[in-house]
């Protein structure tokens, strides 16, 4: 497998699952104005969509957004997913609401949004993350486990941290809890994040 990246972006969080899997993969880092690769590819060839996270499978088919290469890291590392009939399910919930309801309004800081538009932001973030934080069931959103939904949490927490955006305690304590974990340490380091 090969996951394309681009530093801090959201697909940080593709890229720390899959080394928290123990999955054998390679990284490049795309430069997203560029639309090219680290070894000079075009990026728009390898993924039609244009931004990341791209992830090549083994057989070259390619999969794109967070939801899906997150889930394709649960299914094959069942440590990173849910047990029990609703596991999948409470997973795919917990991704679309981070993807959907917290990633989303991030656009504001990222895209040159005015001044009321990123304070509308901050607020949707802090209270869709107060719901977030009100639902932890342990060190993590599931329990005292690590999931792939708490790594793309994770990027949030990392998000708000950058642009100012108020959260609550329990995410700035799990943001700490996070920064420990040595593949969290590999990933970021290999990004050049620290």
């Amino acid at each position: 497998m090969k996951l394309y990246y681009s530093p801090g972006a959201c697909s940080l969080a593709d890229h720390i699952a899959l080394q928290e899997a123990g999955l054998p993969f390679e990284s490049e880092r795309v430069d997203l104005r560029a639309k090219k690769t680290a070894s000079g590819a075009d990026f728009n060839a390898i993924s039609p969509k244009g931004y990341v996270p791209a992830l090549v499978l083994g057989n070259g088919e390619l999969l794109t957004e967070n939801a899906a290469i997150l889930d394709y890291v649960a299914n094959k590392a069942p440590a990173l997913g849910l047990e029990g009939s609703l596991g999948r399910t409470r997973l795919l919930e917990a991704l679309a609401f981070i993807g959907s309801e917290v990633h989303k309004n991030f656009k504001p800081f990222f895209a040159g949004g005015s001044d009321d538009e990123k304070a509308k932001a901050a607020e949707n973030i802090t209270r869709r993350t107060k719901y977030l934080a009100d639902s932890f069931k342990g060190n993590y959103l599931f329990g005292d486990k690590l999931s792939v939904a708490d790594c793309y949490l994770f990027v949030m927490t990392l998000w708000a941290q950058k642009v100012g955006v108020q959260l609550p305690a329990a995410l700035d304590a799990f943001r700490d809890r996070m920064k420990q974990r040595p593949a969290v340490q590999t990933v970021m380091k290999a990004e050049g994040l620290i």
